[in-house]
């Protein structure tokens, strides 16, 4: 059986392929804003968040791929209580780095797995970050070097590539920074015998 990623992110992707997860890709499409919104108006905590729009995300291309197990993920990234989307453009992106700069924010992310229409697995992972308190040059010299390949990431960075240079401190699972609790993936997938126990 053949895993199917509900995700058009490449990160992911390149985890579980690096990890030896042969996968296919079916990318869900959901109104995360319009989620995101009105969980917020109802005071969800940010963990809840995550579940919820991974969940969504899962449901939707289980509903088309209901013969195989459909792994799907979401992350968001808080600070001081504000939950942060993706940057839309570089003009966001500058304002976000200079709102993080020096403090300290949490990734949470998380992986829903759906099998025939619901879900039967769930997991968020927490990390811990703290950016330094880096000087304009330097965010001047990153983003003219990498802002169009950032937007793509709920905190405007990327851990595995120059990014890491944004940070004096990070707790918690590498791969959950990258946007999937990956250990836990594979500890169901080995459960369930599609991954060699």
């Amino acid at each position: 059986m053949t895993l199917i990623l509900a995700s058009g992110s490449a990160a992911r992707s390149t985890m579980l392929r690096n990890a030896g997860v042969s996968h296919e890709i079916d990318v869900s499409r959901i109104d995360e804003v319009s989620v995101k919104a009105a969980m917020l108006a109802e005071g969800a905590p940010p963990r809840d968040i995550a579940d919820k729009l991974a969940e969504l995300k899962g449901l939707r291309v289980s509903a088309r791929q209901s013969e195989r197990l459909v792994l799907s993920a979401d992350q968001v990234l808080v600070c001081d209580g504000r939950l942060y989307d993706k940057p839309r453009d570089a003009t966001e992106l500058r304002a976000q780095l200079e709102t993080l700069r020096g403090r300290a924010h949490e990734l949470l992310s998380a992986a829903v797995i759906c099998e025939a229409g619901r879900p039967v697995w769930r997991h968020v992972g927490r990390a811990q970050l703290v950016m330094r308190s880096f000087s304009d040059t330097f965010i001047e010299e990153y983003l003219s070097e990498n802002a169009e390949g950032l937007l793509d990431s709920v905190g405007g960075y990327k851990l595995e590539e120059k990014g890491a240079q944004l940070f004096s401190r990070v707790q918690g699972d590498y791969f959950t920074v990258l946007g999937l609790p990956l250990l836990e993936v594979l500890g169901f997938l080995r459960a369930r015998g599609y991954l060699t126990e």
